[in-house]
């Protein structure tokens, strides 16, 4: 089955309210719980809750630690709903003829400043969720949506709304010129889980002893990695996309070579 499939899989499981206790449930993957049909709670949220209350969350930490555990930030690749969207928004741009504006990933420190300062600081400090009050997810996700299906609510959607507009209108402009911004730059979760990657059973596997420097990885990269550098950093999504090099196998995926085996020629 196609990334893409699995996606819209995703998105769609990702919005089936199937218990009314699902949503205490936290979800491997950046998905906020006051969506209508949310399935399950954010585990940003659901960290931030227990930081407030001043408790470990030992349930949360363990989904977590297993999923980054087999299969490090493939949860984004494979089931995030807001890095579809982000995944559309610039195939939009490439058919509407905008030049795509490559940012470098050393950026992505911002994830762990957002991570230590939004997420862990804040609650501790001010006993708020403030990551939840400013993410562009929940805003498209939830925030929007209840707006338009309640319209008692309306009334209360006051300055800080606007502010949440206007974020997450700015990432939704962005990803038209640049490859999943949010996940790139700001997302904390991705941040976290993305340490999993040199360990995860299902990582990627470089050979940079075949690769001939085309970029042709780098051009199917969602996150604009040169693959042979980045792969097993905590920016690649574990995808797969790099693995279809056109000019020779640089790049493995999913099984591994035992120790000792040559790699055969044309495979």
């Amino acid at each position: 089955m196609r990334r893409r499939h699995l996606q819209l899989l995703a998105a769609v499981a990702a919005n089936i309210p199937l218990l009314p206790c699902s949503r205490a449930i936290p979800v491997p993957i950046l998905h906020c719980h006051a969506c209508p049909l949310a399935t399950g709670a954010c585990p940003v949220g659901t960290l931030q809750h227990f930081i407030i209350l001043g408790r470990p969350p030992l349930f949360l930490l363990g989904i977590v630690g297993m999923v980054t555990a087999l299969a490090g930030r493939a949860t984004c690749a494979f089931l995030c709903p807001f890095g579809l969207v982000q995944e559309w928004l610039r195939q939009a741009g490439q058919k509407l003829g905008l030049r795509e504006r490559r940012v470098s990933n050393a950026h992505a420190w911002t994830r762990w400043a957002v991570l230590g300062g939004l997420v862990v600081a804040a609650p501790s400090l001010l006993g708020e969720p403030w990551f939840c009050r400013l993410c562009p997810n929940g805003t498209l996700f939830a925030g929007i949506p209840l707006l338009i299906l309640d319209p008692a609510l309306r009334p209360l959607a006051g300055p800080l709304f606007v502010v949440k507009l206007i974020l997450a209108g700015g990432f939704i402009a962005s990803a038209f010129f640049v490859r999943r911004p949010f996940c790139r730059f700001i997302c904390p979760y991705g941040a976290a889980i993305g340490l999993g990657n040199r360990i995860a059973w299902s990582r990627i596997q470089p050979e940079p002893d075949q690769c001939t420097g085309c970029g042709s990885c780098r051009d199917r990269c969602p996150v604009d990695l040169l693959v042979p550098v980045g792969a097993g950093s905590s920016h690649c999504l574990q995808c797969r996309e790099c693995t279809g090099c056109p000019a020779v196998k640089a790049v493995r995926g999913w099984r591994r070579r035992p120790a000792g085996v040559e790699r055969e020629p044309g495979r």
